[in-house]
């Protein structure tokens, strides 16, 4: 099957955006049908093609047809490189036509990614819906609303989501979507030995879909509570995919989370330093006692300045961090987590909120994240801890009373 324009979701997964990294979903562009620059910051890397939808777009941005292919290719960009910017011009693209309700299939389609990317997921998912009661048989509508629905938590509507998939474009198909639930409801193995499956599949042997079952065999690996293996397989798919935004992310976090900042501070040299990256910089470097650590600092606390003087609503799981982790205000921290959890629940967003709570000695500003635990079943060996730390502290709270 020809992937399509992959799906993340805050999240992911989500990236220095925050919707759904880990949520990232298989329909993405062929590899010659990529036609985008290599970086945001390197302007010399954008080819012709590119460069010719922008001139379109600027000459004609009434020009629906015209607006559409531009903004579909900034927002790829924003994906490649998780750089929150290229949103913003795919929504000055999408402008003209932002209330409409006569749009055709691909147009609500558009609308609704980028609703999404700056976190108006009810608006994003109604937007999707509505291409496909348009479209039914496009393969990328389906793809993001599963994604979009296991980032709202809403197992029923993601599982009807593989079903359709399922009837629509096979079973094989649908088969990844499956692991990927498994591995969000408690079910790391069976993900693992269905991911498995489709490595030799004549259907994901593209190099954007091999790099997607990288992400997610490592990720369930991750969550079954073998990181070195995780750490293998991403660090395999790196060699062969090396700008890849997300597989950078995942090895980023999941290297400070065992402890291995040498490996983060080495990687850190090599790639753009989105806020995400930078972020896992920064703990890398204080870990190792670098005094590089207070520039980086300085630069990421000069981004979130600008963020907030320019008034920009999002809650990105960089400043989470930077809260929690980093500057010891798990206060701070934990208003960002109480807000952002109304929006997105996500594992990664979780360990964060879990951590505020835990600091504050308020475990029951964390509730809801318990209740996510127990309707999910979802489970990795630092959620786990951190459950069980909060559950203490919970029943020493009542016991005071």
């Amino acid at each position: 099957m020809k992937p399509f324009l992959k799906a993340s979701v805050a999240f992911v997964f989500s990236v220095g955006i925050c919707f759904s990294t880990h949520s990232q979903v298989r329909f993405l562009p062929e590899e010659s049908s990529i036609v985008l620059s290599a970086s945001v910051h390197d302007k010399s890397a954008q080819n012709s093609t590119f460069s010719e939808q922008t001139k379109a777009w600027r000459s004609q941005p009434q020009n629906l047809s015209v607006a559409l292919s531009y903004a579909r290719a900034v927002f790829q960009i924003g994906l490649a490189e998780g750089d929150l910017r290229w949103f913003g011009a795919a929504k000055a693209a999408m402008l003209p036509w932002w209330t409409n309700n006569d749009l055709p299939a691909d147009a609500f389609f558009m609308r609704g990614l980028v609703k999404q990317g700056f976190h108006d997921f009810t608006g994003g998912l109604a937007d999707i819906n509505k291409a496909i009661d348009l479209h039914p048989n496009k393969a990328e509508f389906w793809s993001w609303r599963f994604a979009m629905h296991l980032l709202k938590t809403d197992l029923a509507a993601a599982l009807q989501d593989c079903e359709s998939i399922d009837r629509l474009f096979g079973q094989e198909e649908s088969k990844a979507y499956r692991a990927i639930l498994r591995y969000r409801t408690g079910d790391p193995q069976t993900a693992i030995d269905l991911l498995k499956t489709l490595v030799s599949s004549p259907n994901f042997q593209s190099a954007s879909s091999k790099e997607w079952l990288a992400l997610h065999l490592g990720e369930a690996y991750r969550v079954s509570g073998q990181p070195d293996l995780a750490i293998s397989t991403w660090k395999k798919q790196l060699k062969i995919t090396p700008k890849s935004h997300i597989i950078q992310l995942s090895l980023a976090e999941l290297w400070v989370q065992e402890g291995q900042y040498l490996q983060v501070k080495q990687m850190s040299g090599s790639v753009a330093s989105t806020d995400a990256l930078l972020m896992q910089s920064i703990l890398a470097y204080k870990a190792l006692k670098d005094p590089a650590e207070t520039n980086l600092a300085s630069l990421l606390e000069s981004r979130l300045k600008s963020q907030s003087l320019r008034q920009e609503a999002l809650i990105e799981r960089p400043q989470m961090i930077y809260f929690i982790d980093y500057a010891n205000d798990p206060a701070a921290g934990l208003r960002l987590s109480i807000e952002n959890w109304k929006i997105q629940q996500e594992p990664r967003d979780a360990v964060l909120f879990l951590k505020a709570a835990l600091a504050l000695n308020q475990p029951q500003a964390a509730q809801a994240v318990l209740t996510w635990i127990e309707k999910t079943n979802y489970a990795d060996p630092q959620i786990r801890e951190l459950q069980t730390r909060l559950k203490t502290q919970l029943r020493s709270a009542q016991a005071a009373k």
